[in-house]
């Protein structure tokens, strides 16, 4: 009888943080669509950087509902290490981006990610508990999510390389700290700090005079309506990245990878979200969609679903 409602209780906290995750690569979804509409019009790193982490302080609007702690040396330091690790993850993604087309960067940040956040998972956590159909769903989701990413042949070369792999071990690395924070503080403390230090990190910017002139230019890098387009991209992320945050707290830390795995779902979004505007709206984005393509992206729906239900039953 104990364990009947041991294994329940399991299948209830999988099936809520699932969905909270699902949820989270929606707004994902959302926001990398803005990203291709914004990254078409300015691809500068350090000012897209910049505004993730301005955005970041709107975890200040939860400090009159929940309050605001001081935390102690050892919660401040995985605070510290986990911001600074992702602001500098963010700053090899878009370089990477910058330099090389979104369809080449994604396809490899997305395939080692996951590899990376397992390792450092281990490294951090132990062995923990997975099971094999947890690491069954991890392959499928892997591969799953590698398919839906591809959209071109892929060209390979060393600094396409060299930036997608450390964009992909930083923001895994922030990925797996993020878990040791809440550990040590509770949910709302963890992503209140952390927006905090967000926001401190990227003010280093100013420290380069190229970048000053960028931000009070009188010609903007980014005009008002890209600007525009930023805030309301980085709502849709902030607001994932809240949902993704609660379900890193929610799920037990052997099951961060297949968190991460999971980001095939955004791609689902994100090819959904094209498919009707390049539909119904081809003057803010026209693509063309090959039938090979759409066959590309079916199966890797297919195999999200087998996944999800793999994982599901463990």
């Amino acid at each position: 009888m104990g364990r009947a409602i041991e294994q329940l209780q399991h299948y209830n906290i999988t099936l809520i943080w699932l969905l909270i995750i699902i949820l989270a690569y929606l707004f994902f979804g959302i926001a990398s669509f803005g990203d291709k509409l914004v990254l078409s019009r300015s691809k500068n790193p350090k000012l897209y950087v910049f505004y993730v982490g301005i955005l970041s302080l709107l975890v200040l609007l939860l400090i009159p509902f929940v309050g605001i702690l001081l935390p102690n040396k050892v919660s401040f330091f995985w605070i510290i290490l986990t911001s600074l690790v992702f602001i500098l993850g963010l700053y090899f993604l878009y370089s990477a981006v910058e330099k090389f087309d979104v369809s080449r960067v994604i396809p490899i940040v997305g395939a080692i990610q996951p590899i990376f956040i397992l390792f450092l998972s281990r490294i951090f956590f132990g062995y923990g508990a997975m099971k094999l159909n947890n690491l069954l769903a991890l392959l499928i989701l892997l591969i799953a999510s590698i398919i839906i990413s591809f959209e071109k042949k892929l060209e390979l070369n060393k600094n396409l390389l060299k930036l997608s792999l450390w964009a992909s071990l930083l923001i895994a690395l922030s990925f797996v700290l993020m878990k040791m924070v809440f550990l040590n503080l509770s949910f709302f403390q963890g992503i209140i700090w952390i927006g905090i230090f967000n926001f401190l990190f990227v003010l280093v910017f100013f420290f380069s005079e190229k970048f000053r002139e960028k931000i009070f230019a009188k010609k903007s890098a980014f005009d008002k309506r890209t600007i525009f387009l930023v805030i309301l991209t980085q709502s849709a992320g902030g607001l994932g990245g809240f949902l993704q945050n609660l379900a890193i707290f929610l799920a037990p830390a052997w099951n961060l990878a297949i968190i991460n795995a999971l980001r095939g779902i955004q791609y689902v979004f994100l090819f959904i979200i094209t498919l009707i505007f390049s539909k119904f709206l081809p003057k803010i984005l026209k693509e063309e969609l090959s039938k090979k393509l759409i066959s590309q992206k079916i199966i890797s729906i297919v195999l999200i679903v087998v996944g999800l239900y793999a994982l599901i039953l463990g």
